[in-house]
């Protein structure tokens, strides 16, 4: 297993259960902000969250990946005002579940693949990333299938929001690279 971009940068920092505490709450905080903040775009605004979660997976390895996006659903649940336009279980419930469900799938997934040493190119940083942003897209459309059939979860939930996850995965093949060249340093 090759270490992963916070083990790379913060040599044996990363190891202690206090430690990894830490990480996972910044994580949770940036899951947060991210949910928040809105760029106009078209044809839906976009947040930053789908990048925070895979960077996430890509910055932590599949473990922290995992109990970092866990403890963000957690507070989610409890009504932590953490989710872009609501908290609970029953918003959790609601037609975000498969998004959300998504996160904690492609944070672990993109985390194992960072675990085997991809995203420190931007060929491996392009495969990771557009595997995680299938689980989501497709746990989160496959959910509003079930609520709403078929051609409202594309109309909806899936093709809206192609061309924003285009431009976060170019941007993360630009970023991750970038990243582990200044952490070997």
């Amino acid at each position: 297993m090759n270490a992963t971009l916070v083990e790379t940068l913060w040599a044996g920092v990363a190891g202690s259960r206090l430690q990894q505490a830490a990480l996972a709450l910044i994580g949770t905080l940036a899951l947060a902000v991210s949910a928040h903040i809105q760029v106009p775009f078209w044809p839906v605004p976009m947040t930053m969250q789908t990048f925070v979660v895979l960077m996430i997976g890509a910055a932590f390895g599949a473990r922290l990946a995992a109990a970092t996006v866990l403890a963000y659903l957690i507070e989610g649940a409890l009504g932590l005002p953490v989710f872009a336009t609501g908290a609970g279980l029953a918003y959790m419930a609601g037609p975000t579940a498969g998004y959300l469900v998504g996160f904690l799938t492609a944070a672990t997934l993109v985390g194992w693949f960072a675990d085997r040493g991809h995203g420190r190119s931007v060929m491996t940083t392009l495969v990771a990333f557009l595997v995680g942003e299938a689980v989501i897209l497709s746990l989160g459309a496959g959910w509003l299938a079930i609520l709403f059939g078929p051609e409202k979860a594309l109309s909806a939930g899936l093709l809206p929001f192609l061309p924003g996850e285009g431009i976060k995965v170019a941007l993360a093949c630009a970023l991750l690279p970038v990243m582990w060249r200044l952490a070997r340093r």
